[in-house]
């Protein structure tokens, strides 16, 4: 049997270089700012454990408010942006 996901709308940002204080304000669950490899990242707790934010990653804020973190080429296979038509 196939399932396809529910249209669902989520907030999420980018995390770069020039925006990382403003995306690691923005989350509200625990987190913690480190430095990897990849350079700046952030630690996220999420509901299945802490993931790592890196620079080009989006963070998602989910449909119950949770925080977490995703590729940025997974992303952009996953969602499109929301045009927001208004009602006349």
């Amino acid at each position: 049997m196939k399932y396809r996901k529910k249209p669902v709308e989520v907030e999420a940002i980018r995390l770069t270089e020039e925006n990382k204080n403003q995306v690691f304000n923005w989350i509200t669950c625990s987190k913690e700012a480190i430095y990897n490899e990849k350079g700046s990242a952030i630690k996220i707790q999420t509901l299945e454990g802490d993931m790592v934010a890196s620079i080009g990653d989006y963070v998602i804020k989910g449909v119950k408010g949770e925080f977490y973190s995703c590729r940025a080429d997974i992303f952009e296979m996953t969602y499109e942006p929301v045009t927001t038509q208004i009602n006349k």
